[in-house]
């Protein structure tokens, strides 16, 4: 095993440990006041290269854009989840953001033996993980996961934004822009917003 690079420390910790098979996951959309949350797990080989690959929020749409196909061309293994505004009403933000990412995790072919886990809330499975504050910072995997929860969170909400255009979903994304937040005042919620999010209601 060759010595590890910066962003893949944990990686190569859990390697070191025995784990052979080594997911990172993250989430996108907790804050918006609109759509569901999603949570992505991604596999990556071991001294892969992925430039330029960091956390998503730092990284500019076409980067993101360019990233995720890298991701998904170079991955061992990637899956993507969605948890609906409806279930983030019923359960609440934090719920159904661990419900998204057990099912990320769950989704994954080959079934990972160790997870890096960005934030301080562990997932639900009898996995060994680690939680890792500024994760999607610090590890690649956790970058690569969230980058393809953050693509594929903006791409269906540019879809929503064709079915409910008085709202701007395909440039806020669901946040609580002032344009948003005016529309909501305007035309009231649609289907897909998160009733019980402050300034919704």
């Amino acid at each position: 095993m060759r010595f590890h690079k910066d962003n893949q420390f944990y990686e190569f910790q859990a390697r070191l440990a025995g784990y052979s098979i080594v997911a990172g996951i993250d989430e996108a959309g907790r804050g918006p006041l609109a759509g569901p949350v999603v949570a992505s797990a991604v596999i990556l080989p071991e001294d892969i290269a992925l430039p330029g690959v960091r956390d998503s929020k730092k990284m500019s749409e076409r980067a993101r854009e360019e990233a995720f196909s890298l991701i998904e061309s170079k991955a061992i293994g990637f899956s993507v989840a969605v948890v609906s505004s409806k279930e983030i009403d019923k359960v609440n933000i934090l719920q159904a953001t661990r419900k998204a990412m057990k099912k990320a995790a769950l989704m994954l072919d080959p079934q990972p033996d160790y997870l890096l886990i960005d934030g301080i809330y562990p997932v639900d499975l009898p996995i060994h993980q680690r939680c890792i504050v500024k994760g999607d910072d610090l590890s690649l995997s956790i970058s690569a996961a969230s980058v393809l929860a953050k693509v594929y969170r903006d791409r269906i909400m540019c879809q929503y934004h064709r079915l409910y255009p008085h709202y701007g979903f395909s440039s806020n994304k669901g946040y609580g822009t002032p344009g948003h937040i005016k529309a909501i005042t305007s035309f009231g919620p649609c289907t897909i917003h998160r009733l019980t999010f402050k300034g919704v209601l």
